[in-house]
């Protein structure tokens, strides 16, 4: 397995040329790892299938992580061209799903496997060639090129392990065993667990800036937390000591479940981990290319809700307090048994991590780490009771604004220890990656007994600064005497449309929900896209709670706290007919055509290609449908060559509406005369930006 083993890089020591030949070497060994990972597919039909019917197909990810760099790179403006446009969009965003019921359907044109890999080649000689001629400057940080190129490296390795998870929920014969390491030979009866003391202290979580390792931008910050003394199992739950569990009615006894957990538990009619297999009185355990007798001594793999309701049967049976560990105790675990952390490890890992040892789990007490306990890092992932939030002081990303704030919802529980397939950032001290509770990782877990309440930070109020400002125009009126551009907005679009027989409509810049929420109760569907997953959840968790928080700056260090609750907006009639979602108006997905009204609310001037976009958004129009342009003509100065006016030709001015009309005109006539509307922006409760936005109606020709 050693020829997979490759550690994260230190961005801060060596020189440039000894640092340009060590991301080289970790580029390619991550890209030929990841797909190596897909020789383990019958066919390439398979890549056509989903492992989970919630996730895209197994394709998706084939080019995923390849479009990824493409599309940081180009945003970040490190390179100048997509190498295809269709690609980058159809592969750009993956699934999250809202729930386990969610069955939403997932129709994309999937291109020939083929087509794909010669994508990927394409991309390959892309990143080397960067990697070998952009220039080096060290220490490598956030605003360092070469952060960009480790951002999609350490990208494709969470994706090697997500893609395995995948794989091994496929039928079996669909899959081919041994093209992927190999997996422990070793297994038997499990040792008796055991509880051995964790003596308390002071734990601080979250990375310095400095850190020599590249980290995800919910790894920065600064969080203390004292963590009284508490007792922590020996090993990882094996498979023999949950099936104590499920020998006792535990899928059947909804006491031990939370209301979230037995809801789960009914709708999959679950009686048993996934990857366990049961024919007559007879176990087996699913791998990812391979079914074996059940190694009992191996960790369960379940995910947090089957967790959670094993300890609150092993409460229930001891009278004594289980539970699952906070991110804090575990910290203090690894920290006790004084781990080191990944640049640290002797020549091999000090468990079943980084694919050093198998191509899958191996028994609980192989691997002993410390103080008696096994298994603190590696075999299996560990669920937590934390859900995931920022540590005081976390900043997103601008180039991946997307990674840590949709998860930071309540619903997303911390992982912790990395698995046997972890790499790279996976398997680092700081890594904080979680997934909803009902997720299925390479993961499971180890109780801990305290009396000790649980303590768990919640992300309650939106502080990201640039959400919040939009929160304020969005939602502000509530608050203040100033109206809501969206609002107001909503009302115009309502008269220019009035008497006018439309159904659908598609709005292109949804910021945080206002405008969607206002139109809904007058039109049976509306898709309502916009470019950051930083906005649109905020208008999800509106459409799912009903209520969202945020917090607006004062003045100096003083805040407004803002409680959005819809109800007290007159809204979330029809809310039903809303659909939100993450995408790139400048280059949208096919589905997304069919609409009676298209409305682009100041997004020309976001875009890179405004002249681009008017000339193709008719086709995302049905017959005689009507577009409605809202734009402040703010245009970018980097995009000077694709303005459509507001400059002179010919010693002449041109004006932005004199551009737009000479785009549109080829397909679509202007209903009526313009309409100005104030969009007010507020910075905080004493600054204001005045912008006036001309707003223009156009019916399809």
């Amino acid at each position: 397995m050693n020829s997979f083993a490759t550690k994260t890089i230190h961005l801060r020591d060596g020189s440039p040329e000894e640092k340009r030949a060590e991301i080289r070497d970790y580029f390619l060994k991550t890209w030929d790892t990841h797909e190596k990972l897909y020789e383990q597919l019958a066919s390439d039909e398979v890549f056509y299938h989903r492992g989970d019917p919630l996730r895209h197909i197994i394709l998706f990810y084939l080019g995923h992580t390849a479009v990824f760099f493409i599309n940081k790179l180009f945003l970040a403006k490190i390179i100048d061209a997509r190498i295809n446009p269709e690609f980058e969009s159809t592969f750009a965003i993956g699934v999250d799903e809202m729930s386990w019921d969610d069955l939403a359907n997932k129709n994309y044109p999937w291109p020939p496997v083929d087509q794909v890999r010669e994508y990927r080649g394409k991309v390959k000689d892309v990143i080397l060639q960067l990697i070998d001629n952009t220039p080096l400057n060290l220490p490598i940080d956030w605003d360092n090129p070469f952060w960009i190129v480790m951002m999609g490296i350490e990208h494709e390795r969470i994706h090697l392990e997500t893609s395995s998870v995948l794989i091994r929920q496929l039928p079996l014969d669909e899959v081919v065993s041994g093209k992927f390491g190999d997996i422990c030979k070793e297994s038997g009866e499990a040792p008796a667990n055991e509880m051995l003391a964790v003596e308390g202290g002071t734990v601080h979580l979250g990375k310095p800036k400095d850190h020599p390792l590249y980290g995800w931008d919910n790894e920065y910050g600064s969080y203390s937390e004292e963590v009284s003394d508490f007792s922590a199992a020996k090993y990882l739950t094996s498979n023999q000591e949950f099936l104590e569990f499920v020998n006792d009615g535990g899928y059947d006894t909804e006491s031990y479940w939370t209301e979230e957990g037995w809801n789960w538990r009914n709708f999959k009619k679950a009686q048993m981990p996934l990857f366990w297999r049961k024919e007559g009185d007879t176990y087996s355990l699913r791998l990812v290319a391979d079914e074996i007798p059940m190694p009992w001594n191996w960790p369960v793999e379940v995910n947090y809700l089957e967790a959670k309701a094993f300890s609150n049967w092993k409460s229930a049976k001891t009278g004594k307090t289980y539970r699952l560990p906070t991110e804090a105790e575990w910290m203090r675990l690894y920290e006790y048994i004084e781990l080191p952390d990944q640049l640290d490890w002797d020549e091999l890992a000090p468990g079943n991590i980084n694919l050093e040892h198998f191509a899958s789990p191996c028994a609980v007490d192989k691997f002993e780490q410390g103080k008696g306990f096994f298994d603190v890092i590696g075999n299996v992932w560990q669920w937590t009771e934390t859900p995931i939030t920022g540590f005081p002081g976390f900043k997103v990303h601008p180039m991946y604004d997307d990674f840590s704030t949709p998860t930071f919802d309540g619903k997303h529980n911390l992982i912790k220890g990395g698995s046997w397939i972890s790499t790279g950032n996976e398997a680092t001290k700081h890594s904080r990656y979680a997934f909803r509770r009902h997720f299925y990782q390479h993961a499971g877990f180890r109780v801990i007994e305290s009396e000790t309440p649980l303590n768990i930070q919640s992300a309650d109020y939106e502080t990201d600064y640039e959400v919040t400002v939009s929160c304020e125009q969005n939602w502000g009126d509530k608050f203040t005497l100033n109206a809501s551009f969206f609002k107001e907005l909503s009302y115009i679009i309502l008269t220019l449309l009035e008497g006018k027989p439309v159904k659908t409509l598609l709005d292109l810049n949804a910021d945080t929900g206002r405008l969607a929420f206002e139109l809904a109760p007058f039109f049976e569907k509306i898709t309502a896209l916009d470019f950051s997953a930083r906005y649109i959840r905020i208008a999800i968790q509106l459409q799912e709670q009903g209520y969202m928080r945020y917090v607006m700056k004062d003045e100096g260090e003083l805040m407004l706290y803002r409680d959005v609750v819809l109800s007290d907006f007159t809204l979330g009639k029809n809310k039903e007919n809303i659909t939100f979602k993450q995408d790139n108006a400048q280059n949208l997905k096919p589905i997304y055509k069919g609409y009676d009204v298209i409305v682009a609310p100041n997004l020309l001037e976001e875009l890179n290609d405004p002249k681009d976009f008017l000339s193709t958004i008719h086709t995302r129009l049905n017959a005689n449908g009507y577009l409605i342009i809202a734009s402040t003509y703010q245009w970018k100065d980097e995009t000077r060559e694709n303005w459509p006016g507001g400059f002179k030709q010919d010693g002449e001015p041109v004006t932005s509406l004199d551009g737009i009309k000479e785009i549109l005109e080829h397909n679509f006539v202007l209903e009526r005369d313009p309409i100005n509307l104030n969009a007010k922006i507020k910075l905080s409760s004493r600054v204001k930006v005045d912008r006036l936005s001309e707003i223009t109606i156009w019916r399809k020709k």
